[in-house]
């Protein structure tokens, strides 16, 4: 269930009656108009919109618009507000709150979360870490194949395709949705592999050696 939003522009608001165009607005600051401003940015806006977006679509300095959003964030804060603002992805954008779940998935009329399964954890934890990786790749690190569930990542758009190696196997690489659905500002908000002490060649060395123990 999807209702197109009406964008209205200022001959549209003057057409409906002037009163509307030339209405006052109020004894706001200039930043709290900024803020205003990046509400509806926000608002319109099908992905995250980073802080150079956000200067460029409002005319404005980024640090004026960095300040603005300190503004909307304490008005649309998790417990505050039915609708959140959230760092993610680079950029920032809006989602339900959790007090909200519930409410928003009777609306589309699908379960609260579409769980992932184990599998697609770690197929999505191996192409975060060591992508981008093909299929092959990581039916190796796995030890099981990998196809279905990559398909199915893709499908949720979670994952997409990052070219083709010399042998024309399809690599993968996670997507800002990816970023999005755990809340991560970018993949290098993950635990760095470094704090395990190894290089990530060296922990996909390992990772093939234990996946090749593996009884068939």
């Amino acid at each position: 269930m999807e209702r197109p939003l009406r964008l209205i522009t200022s001959s549209s608001a003057s057409a409906a009656g002037g009163e509307a165009a030339g209405a006052p607005r109020g004894d706001f600051g200039p930043l709290e108009v900024l803020a205003r401003t990046l509400e509806a940015l926000l608002v319109v806006a099908s992905q995250p919109l980073s802080l150079h977006d956000l200067a460029v679509a409002a005319d404005d300095s980024e640090e004026r618009v960095e300040g603005a959003l300190e503004l909307v964030g304490e008005r649309y804060a998790e417990g505050r507000s039915g609708i959140v603002l959230e760092h993610v992805a680079g950029g920032y954008a809006f989602r339900a709150s959790l007090a909200a779940a519930d409410a928003c998935a009777r609306l589309f009329e699908r379960p609260v979360e579409r769980g992932l399964s184990s599998a697609a954890l770690e197929t999505l934890a191996v192409i975060a870490y060591l992508g981008p990786c093909s299929r092959p790749d990581i039916a190796r690190i796995r030890g099981v194949a990998a196809d279905s569930v990559v398909a199915g990542l893709v499908e949720r758009g979670l994952v997409s395709e990052s070219g083709r190696d010399e042998g024309g196997a399809v690599h993968y690489r996670t997507t800002p949705l990816f970023e999005r659905v755990f809340g991560l500002e970018s993949l290098s908000a993950l635990p760095r592999l470094d704090d395990l002490g190894d290089s990530a060649d060296e922990i996909r060395g390992r990772l093939e050696a234990i996946a090749e123990r593996r009884p068939a």
